[in-house]
């Protein structure tokens, strides 16, 4: 009798624990870009601490080479990758010039249900404009921070911002218990919307793109389309730096590079359906020597 009652007590148990296993959620993915590179231990040490909050935690890299400091960048990458990760993925941004200071950390929670942990130091500038977002937290340091981390003010990326994303990825705090909320605003970068005027577009050099030197523009698909345009329309370009006139050309629209030849240039629609400037098989920026960022801009013009 008492191994029948044996038996039936830890096959229920089992059962339970099993329907538990399935029924707990699990934890969100959790993604990670520094301007810190890969030449030492910094972004091991981030991952250290999240592993360390639960070791099921899945971790990612977006990048961790954003050029130091560069807070334009930082928020472009973002941008360019938070829409095609999964609802509630947490993301940890750390291009933090102003590490120690009065500048704030938060946790933001975009309308599509994105999570960034971040300094609130212009980051957040292009989420928030799409898909924008829901509502900002303060962190509340006193509660959620690496135990015995207080006497370091110079890497908060480690000793806040990682460890409070593993806590929230692994569901451990929920987003209302980060911190005080501070409704949806942000700190944002100032920046002129790209334009369409007297048949010129004007944008921002956003970014390029670092392994094949093409140049991407804040121009969306909407405002170009504007332009009725079919593959193989010319148009005049100018990119200028703080005004000043860097390159002026002329360039075939195409869907692709293989439509012109090596070599030369042509204007395209980049992955993310932005107005973009490249040579087939060759590097545009570096050749005219551009760069990108919010002194950087682009005219385009159709060619009669």
């Amino acid at each position: 009798m008492r191994r029948t009652i044996s038996i039936q007590f830890w096959s229920i148990l089992a059962v339970i624990l099993f329907q538990d296993a399935i029924w707990a959620s699990p934890p969100a993915a959790l993604v990670f870009q520094t301007d810190f590179g890969l030449k030492d231990g910094a972004v091991s040490a981030m991952k250290g601490v999240a592993f360390g909050v639960s070791p099921q935690i899945p971790q990612y890299d977006l990048t961790h080479e954003i050029p130091a400091f560069n807070i334009w960048e930082a928020a472009y990458r973002l941008k360019q990758t938070v829409p095609f990760w999964p609802a509630g993925t947490v993301f940890v941004n750390v291009v933090d010039p102003g590490v120690g200071t009065e500048r704030k950390g938060v946790v933001a929670k975009t309308r599509n249900g994105h999570f960034i942990v971040t300094p609130d130091n212009g980051t957040l500038t292009l989420l928030a404009e799409n898909p924008g977002i829901e509502s900002v937290r303060l962190i509340d340091t006193t509660q959620h921070r690496r135990p015995g981390s207080e006497a370091s003010y110079t890497f908060h990326g480690r000793d806040i911002f990682a460890y409070v994303g593993a806590k929230l990825a692994s569901g451990q705090i929920t987003f209302d218990q980060v911190g005080r909320d501070l409704g949806n605003e942000c700190v944002r970068l100032a920046h002129t919307p790209p334009s369409l005027k007297d048949g010129i577009l004007t944008g921002t050099i956003a970014v390029l793109d670092p392994q094949y030197g093409n140049v991407w523009s804040d121009i969306p698909k909407q405002l170009f389309d504007q332009l009725n345009l079919k593959t193989g329309a010319v148009l005049q370009f100018k990119i200028r730096h703080d005004g000043k006139l860097v390159i002026s050309g002329k360039a075939p629209y195409e869907d692709t590079f293989g439509r012109v030849e090596p070599g030369k240039p042509l204007i395209f629609l980049n992955s993310l359906l932005n107005v973009a400037v490249a040579l087939n098989q060759g590097n545009f920026a570096a050749k005219y020597k551009v760069s990108s960022g919010l002194g950087w801009t682009i005219e385009l013009q159709v060619v009669p």
